[in-house]
């Protein structure tokens, strides 16, 4: 088409290469030739998974089994110049195929987006599985984690007992501290009502509330027994421990001298996941509201009693207790 811009119709085929009567009928059909390909409906070839797809539909039943076990299972049966190598893209193919149609039904996930400086969340996680011992002894523990949904800053702090307002409290003030700002809203979950009664739970949510309000933030939390409304700090749970896990086994111990020295040992592993995310997390900052020496001065009291909430609740889950206790 470029030629026949500037020639006459047999100079512009000519030059391209082809009989003047295709360039006619090139120039007066509605549409370019790549156009009018239909697509293929028949094979060129034999279907190689015929004569054992039947076998593969069975095997496919079994929960959990994925497309390289079937295709080594009928290699080994029949043997390589049966099932070579070249038919397991073909066969892992045909199997994705087959599961969108006949499959059982999958989890619809939609992503979110999460503007900065919006969303804030705090849960407790158990830590059991990183066999933390401090002088030898097996600790009982619990790890509070805070995050920033969209920059993914984190603060962790290790928690003796269960989850309690008090926990709740002083982990999130240090957080905003450290963080140096405080989102727009804040959510945790409701694991720590389960124990309470009526009026305590109310009581409970009165005052998170009031933190939250001190800090100019709207307190929210998800429905109980779902987890997924809290996703973007239920999740990061698991990398969390996994990193924490990962520079233990460097260190070639698990034991530490003091709870101070596991503490600094979680500090320093957190703060270094956070500079791999320095850029993000300081345009994040820059949109969070800042908090002014009047919190500072009037930090909430961290370890308010709830009424009703059992002792255990209710006792120092960490080093607020100390004199002349202050923000970080």
């Amino acid at each position: 088409m470029t030629y026949r811009r500037q020639h006459t119709q047999a100079v512009a085929a000519a030059k391209a290469g082809i009989s003047e009567r295709s360039a006619r009928r090139i120039e007066n059909a509605p549409q370019l030739p790549s156009q009018k390909k239909k697509e293929r409906h028949w094979r060129t070839r034999a279907d190689p998974l015929e004569p054992f797809w039947p076998r593969v539909e069975e095997l496919l039943q079994i929960d959990g089994i994925i497309a390289v076990t079937v295709f080594e299972t009928f290699q080994d049966k029949f043997g390589e110049d049966a099932v070579p190598d070249a038919i397991r893209r073909t066969l892992e193919r045909r199997i994705a195929r087959w599961r969108a149609l006949h499959g059982g039904k999958k989890e619809i996930f939609f992503p979110q987006h999460h503007e900065p400086g919006r969303q804030g969340l705090s849960d407790f996680t158990v830590c059991d599985s990183l066999k933390v011992t401090v002088a030898g002894e097996t600790l009982a523990y619990r790890l509070y984690h805070f995050r920033l949904a969209a920059s993914g800053w984190e603060h962790a702090a290790v928690v003796l007992g269960g989850e309690s307002f008090a926990a709740l409290s002083e982990h999130l003030q240090d957080a905003l501290w450290k963080l140096g700002g405080a989102p727009a809203e804040h959510r945790s979950d409701s694991a720590a009502y389960k124990n309470l009664d009526a009026d305590a739970q109310r009581d409970f949510t009165r005052s998170y509330d009031e933190l939250c309000r001190h800090y100019g933030m709207l307190a929210t939390r998800n429905n109980r027994g779902e987890a997924h409304e809290n996703g973007s700090i239920e999740g990061p749970h698991g990398p969390l421990k996994r990193r924490l896990d990962q520079a233990l086994r460097q260190r070639h111990s698990r034991d530490f001298v003091s709870l101070e020295a596991w503490r600094e040992f979680v500090d320093a592993q957190v703060a270094r996941q956070n500079r791999r995310h320095a850029a993000r997390i300081d345009a994040e900052r820059k949109v969070l509201k800042a908090l002014s020496s009047y919190y500072q001065r009037s930090r909430v009291a961290a370890h308010r009693p709830v009424p009703g909430m059992p002792a255990s609740g209710r006792q120092t889950t960490s080093r607020a207790s100390a004199a002349g206790r202050l923000a970080r």
